[in-house]
């Protein structure tokens, strides 16, 4: 194969089995002008004969070593040479630059180059100098004509040399042509004379004179055909009977050679052939980089075709057979690559228009993202379309269906949920109770202790709905944000980088997007933005939706529906279409307004999932501003911070109104049971202080979002929450105090009974003694509720406690959560703390303070109260009754409010009375009202003896002395009054009397406190610092 390749090369033909001899190689050769001795002689004419074409030939040989016939006959060694001109060092650089396809033309590159013999200065200087000017082909004659004196001035003295020897082979060769021309008519001369004689007639420039003439038939003239006139009959006679003879197997060979060229023809063409097959191959194997690379091989192999017929068509010949045969095999071969490829395409498109900007997969590169692979493939191939615009635009498209269709369903969820919570049963007080309860003193909480499990479905389908739609991980904004990050590497340009420029750089046009096609990007992304914005207003400002059709006719489910695997509450809703649940009832609840409010739901689950829902939108708005198209100022940013401001208030509005129901229903946090760690009161003030702590605490993570976190540089779109709403709050929060207070003023005055429907106080657990018993001990944490007195002083011991201590806290805890003062509200609710206790106070001692009063009275107004001895040495019964009286109250306090854990007798508060502030408070109050009751019963007497006026005395000292540390500045000047009124009802005679028997009477009221040391002992007051002394 090299060899044939080289014949073409080697005789200036195209084609290496041409059929006859190419005309151009039979124009006649030019032989070159033959000097005299001298050198100055004129030119010898051309020579058109066999011989000097022989000499020609002969002459070329012997310089060039190699065979040059005709104009086509050049050295192919000869690849290029300097410009005779002298501008460059290279021919073929100049004309490259001309675009003259040299290279593929070998002759006509010879005629471009001096030493070929097909040398043409007219085509040379119009080609390869078509722009030098006059100057530059004038100095390129300068330099021709100096490169031309250098090399005569070689030659001559060459010629000089050797001008002998020139000379005997020109005689030699003349006299040997004229021997074979005659064929042998002359004897041969010596040879000294033939050189002589050529010698002579080439000096005069003619010729010898002609031989005789010769009718031999193998003479070399014109006549005799140049010697072979005698052979051609002969040969033509063995040629007809070579044809007859050997004509049908050299046929069988004729088609042997035409298959064998047919077969070569395919080899040549094998990379056409197999071009379709292994694209189709690599498409099925999804090999990517071959498919690439058998295309551009079939685009060369195309453009090679082409290339073919446009020089064929330039230089008006007709296509040869091997041309035509690959013309006609690539054109098949690329009718069958773009069927393929174009399908290919098809396929490609398609997947590029549902694939995730999140897709990705393991290469031996390392992960690469689906759409970013896809988009080179089309790139690769090479489309019309711009695959990185498409696959923005269907994403933005997927994007907007996906939010539209999500939220649209999500909504009509969470409303049937609503409704099916608000047409059923309402919850009972004890279930109220339960989770008012739930709140530890602490403030910890759990989430499934917050509320029924209905209501905590609903709560998370409504976080559910919000998370999926606003959270930058798993939610349809983090999808958002995620395109737009993508777009913007394609709007800088960066992603370009990795993508290819395709064949040519013919998809270099695709690498970047228009001005217009950003400002799309742009507008839909503020689009998307602006849906999601609206489809949280929606939730928290529009009522109920009334239309929930949507949700009976669900689109057919598909692995590209927008709506798969992110609905909140997924497979829960296959619905009957005939049987919807109807929207619910108005009977004028709070909730009945809020489409994002569960009914009968209470506040502590509500700012529970109202602070996690803010903080959800918080933290989105923050990220969606942080968007290069949301401007800081624009619209889309001032809509974003609306969203925030609305849904806080709406949230706020919604959770006040819970907290003010909850707050009506505190009085159910009373369950009659004492408090482990201060069982001088219920388990009610804590309670209450957990249920506001938790409340408060919810409602500051409502009203600054304070956990919603922005991105860096992003501008916050939370503002500090306005001054109307922490007026709700305030106002709320004093009105809950206020309602609670009530509650429990309701819980100690209203009796219980137990096995009521709507009883939701707890059952004692230990039997209960009559207050004739004297005593009422309770040894579990379980009180007798029934008994009112119990309740009374539970219930005043709770509101001490709340005065002291627990409204203090929550009063310092709400200033310290919404950073404002409380002066006027903490007063306020100090006063009807106040007013509470008092009232309370007097509905429990007003009842024993009657029973002393009547008591008293009737024990002084008797008949028998007047001693019948001159001396009383005893106090009457009344004293006794009263007294008792006093022990029994002082027993019930004491045992219903025990004494502070830690506290001993040797304290400075030594006493149970001094340690217990309510027992000091109720026998300081009755020991003042039976002052009150005794100057009343002396004054209903109009006149006392002297043993009546003792009497008198002896009893009220008796009281007076025992109760002593009970004994205020206002019983002690009752007392003061007694005497003055005994004083004024008697004469001065028994005044005198009086005055003496004071010492016997000190004697026997000492006797009396003695002998009833025992019984009394409890309102002794202990010697401080010796244990057990009494005073």
């Amino acid at each position: 194969m090299a060899d044939d390749l080289d014949v073409p090369s080697h005789y200036g033909i195209q084609n290496p089995f041409p059929e006859e001899w190419p005309a151009e190689l039979d124009e006649g050769d030019v032989s070159e002008p033959e000097e005299g001795e001298s050198g100055a002689g004129p030119k010898l004419k051309r020579r058109s004969t066999r011989y000097s074409a022989l000499a020609g030939l002969n002459s070329r040989t012997l310089s060039t070593r190699s065979i040059r016939t005709g104009a086509a006959g050049d050295n192919v060694a000869i690849k290029d040479e300097p410009d005779p001109l002298g501008t460059s060092d290279s021919v073929m650089y100049i004309l490259k630059q001309q675009r003259i396809p040299v290279d593929d033309d070998p002759r006509l590159r010879s005629r471009f180059l001096l030493s070929s013999t097909s040398f043409s200065p007219a085509l040379f200087l119009a080609q390869a100098h078509q722009n030098a000017s006059t100057e530059s082909l004038l100095e390129g004659l300068e330099f021709l004509s100096r490169s031309i004196d250098q090399k005569s001035a070689s030659l001559k003295v060459l010629v000089e040399a050797n001008f002998e020897r020139f000379v005997r082979a020109k005689a030699t060769i003349d006299s040997v042509y004229t021997e074979m021309r005659d064929q042998g008519a002359a004897k041969a001369r010596p040879q000294s004379q033939r050189a002589s004689s050529s010698y002579r007639y080439s000096l005069v420039g003619g010729v010898p004179p002609p031989p005789a003439p010769a009718t031999k038939k193998t003479a070399l003239t014109k006549e005799a055909e140049y010697g072979v006139k005698g052979i051609r009959t002969p040969l033509v006679e063995a040629s007809v009977k070579a044809e007859e003879l050997w004509g049908p197997a050299l046929g069988g060979r004729e088609r042997e050679q035409n298959l064998y060229s047919l077969v070569n023809a395919v080899e040549k063409n094998r990379a056409v052939y197999e071009v379709g097959g292994n694209i189709s191959r690599a498409i099925k194997q999804r090999d990517y980089q071959s498919v690439f690379e058998e295309y551009r091989h079939a685009k060369t192999l195309r453009n090679e075709a082409r290339q073919l017929a446009d020089r064929a068509t330039t230089r008006g010949r007709q296509l040869t057979d091997q041309e035509s045969h690959t013309m006609l095999a690539t054109g098949r071969m690329w009718v069958d690559v773009e069927q393929q490829v174009e399908s290919f395409k098809r396929d490609l498109w398609h997947r590029l228009s549902d694939v995730n900007a999140s897709s990705s997969h393991m290469t031996a590169a390392g992960p690469v993202e689906e759409h970013m692979e896809l988009i080179g493939a089309l790139l690769e191939l090479g489309v019309e379309d711009n695959p990185v615009w498409i696959w923005l635009l269907s994403r933005y498209d997927l994007l907007k269906s996906k939010i539209v269709a999500f939220c649209e369903r999500s909504s009509v969820e969470i409303e049937i949920l609503r409704r099916r919570l608000a047409l059923g049963e309402k919850p009972s007080t004890q279930v109220i109770t339960t989770y008012l309860r739930a709140t530890t003193r602490e403030g910890t909480e759990s989430q499934d202790s917050l509320d029924t499990d209905q209501v905590i479905e609903l709560w998370e389908s409504i976080h559910t709905y919000l998370t999926k739609l606003l959270s930058m991980q798993t939610g349809l904004l983090g999808e958002v944000t995620e395109f737009w990050e993508t777009a913007q590497s394609f709007i800088n340009g960066s992603k370009q980088k990795m993508l290819p420029a395709g064949f040519e750089g013919e998809s270099r046009k695709h690498h970047r997007l228009s001005n217009d096609g950003v400002k799309q990007l742009q507008d839909g992304i503020i689009e998307l933005v602006d849906l999601i914005r609206k489809s949280v207003l929606s939730l928290f400002v529009d009522p109920p939706p009334e239309d929930i059709s949507l949700l009976a006719s669900p689109l057919p489910p598909s692995p590209n529906s927008p709506m798969s695997r992110i609905t909140p509450t997924e497979s829960r809703f296959k619905l009957d279409p005939k049987n919807l649940p109807p929207p619910s009832p108005r009977r004028g609840e709070a909730w009945e307004e809020f489409a994002f409010w569960p009914p009968y739901s209470n506040s502590l689950s509500g700012v529970h999932y109202l602070s996690q829902f803010l903080i959800l939108i918080g933290t989105a708005a923050s990220d969606m501003s942080a968007m290069s198209p949301i401007e800081a100022g624009s619209t889309s940013y001032d809509r974003l911070k609306n969203l925030v401001s609305i849904a806080r208030e709406r949230c706020v509005r919604a959770a006040c109104a819970a907290w003010n129901k909850d707050a009506e229903n505190c009085k159910m946090l009373e369950d009659w049971t004492r408090d482990p760690d201060r069982r001088e009161l219920t388990k009610m003030p804590g309670f209450f202080v957990a249920f506001e702590s938790n409340v408060l605490s919810g409602m500051q993570k409502i009203l600054y979002i304070s956990e919603a976190m922005s991105k860096a540089g992003s501008v916050n779109v939370v503002t500090p929450p306005p001054a109307k709403l922490l007026q709700m709050v305030r106002t709320q929060f004093v009105t809950s105090v206020y309602k609670a207070l009530s509650g429990i003023v309701e819980n100690a005055e209203r009796p219980v009974k137990v096995g009521e429907e709507e009883e939701w106080a707890l059952k004692p657990t230990v039997p209960v003694r009559s207050i004739d018993a004297a005593s009422t001990i309770i040894t579990t944490d379980n009180v007798d509720a029934r008994n009112r007195n119990i309740r009374m002083l539970l219930t005043l011991s709770n509101l001490k406690a709340l005065q002291s201590d627990f409204v203090p806290q929550l009063v310092s805890n709400f200033e310290t959560a919404f950073s404002v003062k409380l002066t006027d509200e903490a007063n306020t609710i100090r006063d009807v703390l106040g007013q509470i206790d008092d009232r309370l106070f007097q509905s429990y001692t007003n009842p024993t303070s009657a029973t002393l009063h009547s008591v008293i009275q009737e024990g002084i107004t008797a008949a028998d109260w007047v001693p019948t001895t001159s001396r009383p040495e005893q106090v009457k019964p009344y004293v006794y009754t009263t007294m008792l009286t006093l022990v029994l109250v002082h027993t019930e306090i004491t045992t219903t409010i025990p004494v502070q854990p830690g506290t001993s007798l040797s304290s400075t508060s030594s006493s149970s009375a001094q340690a217990n502030p309510l027992l000091t408070s109720v026998l300081t109050h009755l020991v003042t009202k039976i002052s009150t009751s005794l100057l009343t019963a002396f004054q209903s007497r109009p006149k006392y003896t002297l043993p009546a006026l003792m009497q008198a005395t002896l009893d009220t000292e008796f009281i007076a002395q025992t109760m002593s540390q009970y004994v205020t500045e206002e019983a002690s000047s009752i007392q003061s009054q007694i005497y003055l009124e005994l004083d004024r009802r008697t004469n001065n005679e028994a005044r005198t009397m009086l005055q003496a028997e004071l010492g016997e009477m000190r004697g026997i009221l000492k006797k009396l406190r003695e002998h009833t040391k025992g019984e009394f002992t409890c309102f002794r007051k202990v010697r401080t610092g010796v244990k057990g002394t009494t005073q």
